[in-house]
């Protein structure tokens, strides 16, 4: 008898070693490393470069705007924290590390970090109005060209060019030569205001041989201003400006879906981790009801070898023990998915280095809250409409959804547009004039003879010496002035105004029947009121999620008093059980039964406990205070890292060390 105790005695303190204190083994370690303090916050940085909603400076230098953007390689490997917490072999977690990991390696944070990235760059976009009605960067367009032309003439007299004197069975008509230079410029600007302002600048040199212009070669220039202003289609900042505010706003709803994210993974990962923990306690109650029933089992076939005890008895165990192996298999491959679940959302890489295949051993202890959260639902919902990330995405995107009905609206009005032009032009170049004199007459005229004498050996007698009422016919000499003109010339005409041109006036276009308008107004206003019902739905399922999670909380309280009752029931009744047994009056298979009895008891307990665990993480999720129970803040900066590294248990303090 006093055998059969000591046997009984050793397994029960086997049983209660292992669930009687769900992860106290690593209990010292844990209160060992110190919590962080409520001023060392996780600074987690939104983007991973610089804001690219800003441009290139265009000067200085002018080529800056014209090179790509460097955006450095995504970091796919862990960082060293991970292997720093790596202790003999096995990855020493607390729920402080386990979230600073995720923060720093979460392969879903450093995605969705991209989003506010590529929103910014969107916005840069939409700066220039390059999708919208007008172009808000300036463009300046240039074209130089050279021409040479030559052109075949069939009447020379009417195009004023020399007749050809080839001859020959097939002579050569006469052509037309030209040689043309331009340079030419326009500059282009929209305003927010719809306004429109076009410059060109058109300058041409020419040359021809042709002999009826005034100038040849010859240099014009012309400089066009002109501004345009809608009236009403297209009027004001709204209806010019629209992809910019909706760009705005969705580089803040990107700023939301990144926090969204963050809360998402950090809820996850707690959870995770406390999964994992669960599954370790529920590995070492699979254990020891696997000891028990292997002690029962043994004890049973002893008594059928000396005829105390019937072989069906013996099978009963013997069927028992081979349930509580088989629950044991499940217990470890459920403890293995959860270490490879959480290993995954913790690093990038869970294969390197000594990752593979590592266990992972908790140290944070099951806290178990005394009060649980007892907040008006009415309070906690407006708590929630003001933190939860989700509901403020709902009003940004109805905010856009108001900015596509107001430009709608806008769209259905005629198009009047007034614009006025100013032209200015110039011309100068190279111009001959010719001056005939009259130098004398000739000497025969009517019939009447001068003097002897009075005539130069060409018989033309100069002008001074004609008699007085004689008429002759009269010699002149030609002379030929050439005038030099040029560029200068032609700017000093174009800048003067010499030749300018004025115009305003009024441009209407009045569609019939507008239904393309009509059609984008009423989708834009459909979708502002669905907008509206999505809100809505986006508040009701708050609601459904803070309220479930009050009841949870509330609910899994009770479950863990009532655990708690159950277990001590369970001790109690064991002990009983023991001390019947030492007097004889009980048998070993029922003190048995009663050790199985506690081991559920110790393992339902467990799992109340965890659930109560995650039923707080889950509320603090639907309440919107992961952040801030984590002491997380999303701030506008370039990486991932948090600012604190918790300690490692065991270690020196990391950030002590760079002098925090």
């Amino acid at each position: 008898m006093s055998g059969r105790i000591t046997d009984f005695a050793a397994v029960m303190l086997t049983v209660a070693s292992l669930v009687g204190s769900p992860i106290y083994a690593q209990q010292a370690q844990a209160q060992a490393q110190p919590a962080p303090s409520a001023d060392q916050a996780r600074n987690l940085e939104l983007m991973s470069g610089p804001d690219y909603s800003k441009g290139r400076s265009w000067w200085p230098p002018f080529v800056s705007p014209y090179k790509p953007v460097k955006i450095p390689e995504p970091m796919l490997t862990n960082v060293p924290r991970v292997d720093q917490l790596i202790q003999n072999g096995k990855l020493m977690l607390s729920l402080e590390d386990a979230i600073s990991l995720a923060l720093q390696n979460n392969l879903d944070i450093a995605i969705q970090r991209f989003t506010p990235s590529l929103d910014q760059a969107a916005l840069l976009r939409a700066e220039t109005g390059i999708n919208g009605r007008l172009l808000f960067d300036p463009t300046l367009t240039g074209q130089l060209t050279l021409q040479h032309l030559s052109t075949p003439v069939n009447n020379p007299f009417l195009a004023g060019v020399a007749a050809s004197t080839t001859a020959g069975p097939n002579p050569v008509a006469p052509n037309l030569i030209a040689h043309n230079a331009t340079a030419n410029f326009s500059y282009t600007q929209g305003f927010r205001t719809g306004t429109q302002l076009q410059v060109s600048f058109n300058n041409t040199r020419s040359s021809l041989n042709l002999g009826v212009n005034l100038f040849n070669p010859f240099v014009q220039s012309s400089l066009t201003v002109q501004l345009t202003q809608p009236l009403l289609n297209g009027f004001g900042t709204l209806a010019n400006t629209r992809y910019i505010l909706e760009a705005k706003n969705t580089v803040k709803v990107g700023e939301l879906q990144f926090a969204q994210q963050v809360i998402t993974t950090v809820t996850q990962v707690a959870n995770d981790y406390w999964e994992l923990v669960y599954a370790r306690e529920n590995v070492k109650v699979q254990e020891a009801a696997v000891g028990v029933s292997q002690k029962l089992y043994e004890d049973n076939k002893k008594q059928l070898e000396i005829g105390t005890m019937a072989p069906l008895d013996v099978l009963t165990a013997e069927s028992q023990l081979a349930t509580d192996q088989q629950n044991l298999i499940v217990a470890h491959s459920n403890q293995l998915q959860d270490e490879t679940t959480l290993l995954v959302a913790l690093t990038r890489d869970p294969l390197a280095g000594a990752l593979a295949g590592i266990e992972i051993v908790p140290t944070t202890t099951i806290p178990t809250p005394d009060v649980v959260e007892n907040i008006p639902l009415l309070d906690a919902v407006k708590e929630a409409w003001q933190k939860r990330p989700e509901l403020q995405q709902a009003e940004l995107n109805l905010k856009n959804a108001g900015i596509e009905e107001k430009y709608t609206k806008n769209e259905l009005l005629p198009a009047v547009n007034l614009f006025g032009l100013f032209t200015a032009a110039g011309v100068a170049g190279i111009s001959r004039t010719t001056t005939s004199t009259p130098t004398g007459a000739y000497a025969e005229t009517n019939n009447l003879v001068f003097p002897v004498g009075s005539a130069d050996a060409n018989g033309i007698v100069p002008i001074g010496v004609l008699p007085f009422g004689f008429s002759a016919t009269p010699v002149e000499t030609s002379v030929r002035t050439v005038h030099l003109g040029g560029l200068i010339d032609d700017y000093s005409r174009l800048f003067s105004a010499n030749y300018p041109t004025y115009e305003a006036g009024i441009n209407l276009t009045l569609p019939i029947r507008n239904r393309a308008a009509q059609a984008d107004n009423a989708q834009a206003t459909l979708a502002e009121r669905q907008q509206q019902v999505q809100q809505r739905q986006t508040q009701n399922t708050i609601v459904l999620g803070v309220r479930n999670t009050l009841i949870a909380l509330q609910q899994d309280r009770a479950q863990v008093a009532a655990a708690q009752k159950a277990q001590n029931l369970a001790a109690q009744t064991l002990d009983d059980e023991q001390k019947k047994y030492q007097l004889g009056s009980s048998t070993s298979y029922n003190v048995v039964l009663r050790s199985r009895d506690l081991t559920s008891a110790e393992g339902t307990l467990l799992r109340a406990r965890i659930n109560l665990v995650e039923a707080e993480v889950n509320f603090n999720q639907a309440m919107g205070r992961t952040l801030d129970v984590n002491r997380i803040t999303v701030a506008d900066a370039k990486t991932g890292r948090p600012a604190r590294t918790p300690n490692i248990p065991g270690a020196p303090d990391a950030d002590a060390a760079r002098g925090r």
